[in-house]
């Protein structure tokens, strides 16, 4: 071991830039490197919601942070020991959150007049000269000038050759936490197989960027962060969206029904749109409409019709999805309704992460409408969460509010791939014949539950309806009597799920499920 390899428990890492600087390929790229160590780690894509604000200012600042330690990690941490700055406007939206003596690593060539002016500094006080950043270790490096000198003899512009700057830092970084760039390089070679001279460009400045640091005497020290003790099985980096994908398709497997994703896109559930779409060969089926009303409705159908029905949306849709979310628990039909929450009011903050729907979800439909509400507390939890929403919805006949957020949805982890044999299958039956001479589709069973009676059924013809049902008939009915007796059968719904929830916990576990 170098007499100069110090080993830490645990580091936060920010890498922030321009939109253009490839921010968030290095976060990812140096997060599956930090993955192959055995480290745990958390991870948060910091992106601007701004679909292209000018370059060098303070709203297209794009940024990735991931912690990973040789311990347990459970956030990407509420600060970060080392902040990679690609200019001076990233220095400026992310230096509050750097500790208190922390490593700073700047492109100087991203501070000159008119960067500094764009960051609202002023352009003749430069921070990396006034004495502002005393309290931090700061390392200079004109990242651009070195980038081009490591393609010197590329036949790329200088345009293209400074689009490989991100792979001067990360090749640095690799340095300075001694990892190998093998993986890198090889996810390399398959991005670009085709561009030879990008690949090569890339590898180029990737080198580049490790042998600066091995070679200048300025960084004599280099950190390790050993692996951590996660229980032993095969793992993968997981995001949010992507579990809640896997998830639904299991629950489908799981249940023997066709899955149907209805959705419109929306910030930052657009993903299980794209995911679900591309698994095709699983039976999946998805539909793109033209709102969140349309969107919703059409899984309504899918669920009358006998299909696993799921939607998506975040805080705007879930408020247009409201009333078919009502009409759904009306009609007792299956439904997941899945919020990846960002913040609000109204269009709000669609690239940051707040969980600023729970009252909506428990609370958002007229009338007496009591529906299961389950939330997700990790990426990886979000697979698990899919399923349970899935089993809940099936098995009590009711639509079921799954909730995540930007966060979980696009922050990552290490999970554990879990055994097919340990995913219990979701049991039910449709109903297939008629035991009463005449047939009542909302006779209910012990969990307060109706039959699920597909069309076409012969002897199972029932009448469905917005409006408040007759117990038992489902004729359309305006006594009072009845009305209270249902609003009361609602109620009782919901408060019985919890009886067969597994492992029957005492006190409902609320990090799952909410009523």
């Amino acid at each position: 071991m170098s007499q100069n390899l110090t080993i830490q428990e645990e580091v936060t890492i920010k890498f922030a830039g321009d939109s253009g600087d490839g921010m968030q390929l290095t976060g990812g790229l140096f997060t599956s490197n930090t993955a192959l160590t055995g480290s745990d780690l958390a991870t948060y894509p910091d992106f601007p919601a701004e679909i292209r604000a000018p370059a060098g200012t303070l709203p297209g600042v794009s940024g990735f942070q991931i912690h990973f330690g040789s311990t347990r990690i459970f956030t990407p941490g509420d600060q970060y020991d080392v902040l990679v700055a690609m200019n001076a406007a990233a220095l400026k939206t992310n230096l509050h959150g750097l500790k208190e003596g922390g490593t700073i690593i700047v492109n100087t060539d991203g501070f000159d007049k008119k960067n500094l002016r764009l960051a609202k500094y002023d352009e003749n006080v430069n921070p990396l000269e006034n004495g502002s950043l005393n309290g931090f270790q700061l390392f200079q490096l004109p990242i651009t000038k070195l980038t081009r000198a490591s393609l010197v003899d590329s036949i790329l512009g200088t345009k293209e050759q400074d689009r490989c700057k991100n792979m001067f830092v990360l090749g640095f970084l690799y340095w300075r936490y001694n990892r190998n760039m093998e993986e890198t390089v090889n996810y390399l070679y398959g991005k670009f197989a085709k561009k030879e001279d990008v690949l090569q460009a890339n590898i180029a400045a990737l080198k580049a960027g490790f042998h600066f640091g091995e070679t200048t005497e300025t960084f004599s020290g280099q950190f390790e962060v050993k692996a951590a003790p996660l229980e032993p099985g095969t793992y993968r980096g997981i995001i949010g969206n992507d579990a809640l994908v896997m998830g639904l398709i299991v629950a489908s497997k799981k249940a023997g029904l066709p899955l149907f994703y209805g959705s419109y896109p929306i910030t930052p559930a657009s993903d299980i749109l794209h995911g679900l779409a591309a698994r095709k060969h699983f039976g999946v089926k998805t539909f793109q409409a033209e709102d969140e009303i349309a969107a919703v409705c059409s899984a309504i159908g899918a669920s009358y019709g006998g299909n696993l029905a799921v939607t998506g949306t975040s805080g705007p849709g879930l408020a247009l999805k409201a009333e078919a979310i009502g009409l759904a628990m009306m009609l007792e039909l299956p439904l997941v309704v899945i919020n990846v929450q960002r913040g609000g009011p109204s269009t709000g903050l669609p690239t940051k992460t707040e969980q600023s729907d729970l009252l909506q979800a428990l609370y958002g439909r007229n009338g007496e409408s009591p529906i299961p509400v389950i939330a997700a507390k990790s990426p990886g939890d979000c697979f698990d969460t899919a399923i349970e929403a899935c089993r809940i919805a099936i098995q009590h006949m009711t639509p079921v509010i799954l909730l995540s957020d930007g966060y979980i949805a696009n922050s990552a982890e290490p999970w554990r791939f879990p055994k097919v044999a340990d995913i219990p299958p979701i049991e039910f039956s449709f109903k297939k014949e008629v035991t009463e001479e005449v047939y009542l589709p909302y006779v209910r069973d012990e969990k307060f539950a109706r039959p699920w009676a597909i069309p076409g059924t012969p002897g199972l013809a029932h009448r469905i309806g917005g409006l408040e049902k007759e117990a038992n008939t489902g004729n359309i009915s305006y006594e009072p009597a009845n009305h209270e007796y249902m609003v009361k059968i609602r109620e009782a719904r919901i408060e019985k799920l919890p009886n067969t929830y597994p492992n029957k916990p005492s006190n409902l576990d609320r990090n799952r499920v909410i009523c």
